[in-house]
């Protein structure tokens, strides 16, 4: 990930509404929740939602499928791990955090043996 692409990502997220949307997004997982569902569930008037979701659709967070007479959204999980792991990459050393795909769980995992030592102690 580019840290243009990361720029993005961040400020889309750095707003209360947003990142309360995704992280309810993200809980969904590849299922997604229609955009009534996350309107109730959030407490937002549908307009102010979609501003929101239309914001982050733009910064790539955001997926949207239509299923009936309903959009369907989804964070972008391929998006978040490139970020993470640009995150992980950036901040410390592979020798104190790292990414792997886990087949078997089928998501990636962060390997934190040592953060302390990447972070220091407080």
């Amino acid at each position: 990930m580019e840290i243009q692409d990361a720029l993005i990502a961040f400020d889309a997220l750095s707003q209360e509404t947003r990142l309360k949307t995704f992280r309810l997004l993200v809980k969904q997982g590849t299922k997604g929740v229609a955009a009534g569902v996350l309107s109730e569930k959030l407490g937002i008037p549908h307009n102010t939602l979609s501003f929101h979701l239309s914001h982050m659709s733009n910064a790539g967070l955001v997926l949207s499928r239509r299923e009936g007479r309903s959009i369907i959204y989804t964070a972008d999980l391929a998006l978040v791990q490139d970020l993470i792991r640009f995150m992980v990459e950036d901040c410390c050393n592979e020798e104190f955090a790292n990414m792997k795909d886990s087949k078997k769980q089928g998501c990636t995992l962060i390997e934190l043996p040592e953060l302390s030592a990447c972070c220091g102690e407080k």
